[in-house]
């Protein structure tokens, strides 16, 4: 097991958070937005490949997205990956850009995300948590190791916690920012 390193378990606490936000700016709200289409792939000079390295994507209005597209003969790949997507948009074609109108959201579906966003904060707790047990683990194999005493042992546990509670309460506020942002469009 692994030396105990205070450091290393608050980097991946951080990163758990880093990760979750990544995950919620992807889901719809509403408004236009350009990580709304990073999951998007088209196959385009025989190879799978990400949109962003075919073309540029910007939000030119709230409610619009524009895929302008480098290479004129991937206009159909990159048009056939958004649908591929299901991200429930409609490409329009306008020359070598694709134009995506965001149709309203219904109650619904905003209900839909808002549960999607609390499961996404939900894995990110879980994601904390067993960060926390393995630095509870490298704590308790130090001691058994005899390199550290009991009492550093509790004190690093106590530190242990108190990061996990921070990181968990980070992730609450995170993931209710976002469901208030989805409901109140």
């Amino acid at each position: 097991m692994a030396k105990y390193d205070k450091a290393d378990i608050e980097r991946r606490m951080k990163g758990a958070v880093e990760s979750l936000k990544g995950d919620l700016s992807g889901l719809r709200t509403g408004r236009a937005n350009v990580s709304l289409l990073d999951p998007v792939v088209c196959e385009v000079y025989g190879a799978m490949m990400p949109l962003n390295q075919v073309a540029t994507v910007s939000a030119p209005e709230p409610r619009m997205l524009s895929v302008q597209v480098w290479d004129k003969s991937n206009l159909t790949a990159v048009e056939k990956g958004i649908a591929k997507a299901n991200l429930g948009l409609n490409p329009m074609i306008d020359g070598q850009t694709l134009r995506l109108p965001l149709p309203d959201l219904t109650q619904e579906r905003r209900k839909e995300l808002a549960k999607l966003a609390g499961e996404y904060g939900e894995k990110a707790k879980i994601a904390i948590r067993n960060v926390r047990r393995d630095g509870m683990e490298a704590l308790k194999d130090d001691e058994k190791k005899k390199d550290i005493s009991e009492d550093e042992r509790k004190r690093s546990e106590d530190d242990v916690q108190k990061l996990t509670d921070s990181h968990v309460v980070e992730i609450d506020t995170v993931v209710a920012a976002k469901v208030k942002e989805i409901l109140s469009q």
